[in-house]
């Protein structure tokens, strides 16, 4: 029997016509989860994509797999029912900074810390772009919107802090454009035994475009991101030539001259939560915006812990048709 053929980027997607506003961050998400898909050789019917509500929420439509379109922030609900009836499908939960962080805020938390083994994506552009442009958790003091003309007051989220407290074992960030950065982290979520939690900025060109300007743009990039990686030095700059090193006095990161202090430079431990909470709380223009795997540490998924203390939990699974034509029920009297 021949072995089945090598599927490309493009036997996943499907054959809907995308709909998102030209120049959208999403494209180039989309694009790249296609490609990370045919290159880990992910089987189409075992995979499924399961999303909320906003502009990220469409991704799965594009998709020629298996796929969701549920309600407002309950993906991470839906998706663990769906990995609690079939461990063995691979699941993704593709949700927004308003989506996953405002009305779902509740069900991702309890889905990072049970560690249920999802793929979750979470798009951020500090934005309500289905909308049209409401100020979302994670938009910036000062953010002009229809529902604050004024410019907003409510001190923003952070995306990654919020995760590493909940518990997420799995931490990572990337850029939307940035193609070899998004790769590595979706192929290191997909691997992760557990769930990865990963955070893509992604332009909104309507109603906040270029907000991540001050380290996305070509000119600022290689002084205003640190992209890590485990057991090598925090260095960022042209040549490597700034790095981050510990303030003894306020248990705080410090830039300093890699060169001149390359004994006291960090080295990136994904295993050490203090060191990713560290990293999650740099910002720019003081600071470069760290980027890759955050944190990362092995521990058993949820789903596995299920299955040992149900171990015939799917033995007993029957079909639609034999649930629904069952004649027995219970009364309660």
């Amino acid at each position: 029997m021949n072995a089945p053929a090598q599927l490309t980027a493009k036997d996943y997607a499907s054959s809907e016509d995308v709909r998102w506003c030209p120049g959208c961050g999403d494209y180039a998400i989309l694009k790249v989860v296609t490609q990370v898909l045919a290159k880990v050789g992910a089987r189409r019917e075992d995979t499924v994509f399961v999303s909320g509500i906003g502009c990220s929420s469409r991704l799965p439509y594009y998709l020629e797999t298996y796929g969701f379109h549920t309600i407002h922030g309950r993906a991470p609900a839906v998706a663990t029912g769906i990995k609690l009836a079939n461990p063995a499908l691979d699941v993704w939960v593709i949700t927004g900074d308003g989506d996953g962080l405002s009305i779902g805020g509740n069900h991702l938390l309890h889905v990072l810390r049970r560690n249920v083994d999802l793929n979750i994506l979470l798009f951020n552009n500090e934005i309500y772009g289905l909308t049209k442009g409401q100020f979302s958790p994670t938009s910036r003091i000062g953010t002009r919107s229809p529902a604050s003309p004024g410019g907003s007051i409510d001190r923003p989220v952070s995306a990654g802090a919020f995760a590493l407290g909940a518990g997420a074992r799995f931490i990572a960030r990337a850029i939307d454009t940035d193609k070899t950065g998004l790769t590595e982290v979706l192929e290191a979520g997909y691997a992760y035994q557990g769930a990865s939690f990963i955070e893509i900025y992604q332009n909104c060109i309507v109603y906040n475009d270029n907000v991540f300007g001050d380290f996305t743009d070509k000119a600022r990039a290689v002084d205003s991101q640190l992209h890590v990686r485990h057991g090598e030095p925090l260095v960022f700059g042209e040549g490597g030539s700034k790095g981050l090193r510990l303030d003894r006095r306020t248990l705080s990161l410090e830039v300093v001259d890699a060169r001149a202090h390359a004994d006291d430079v960090f080295v990136h431990d994904e295993t050490n939560p203090v060191l990713a909470q560290l990293l999650l709380a740099l910002q720019p223009p003081e600071f470069p915006v760290a980027l890759g795997v955050l944190h990362r540490v092995p521990g058993q998924s949820y789903d596995q812990a299920f299955l040992a203390a149900h171990p015939t939990r799917l033995a007993r699974t029957r079909s639609v048709t034999d649930v629904l034509r069952q004649t027995k029920v219970w009364r309660v009297g």
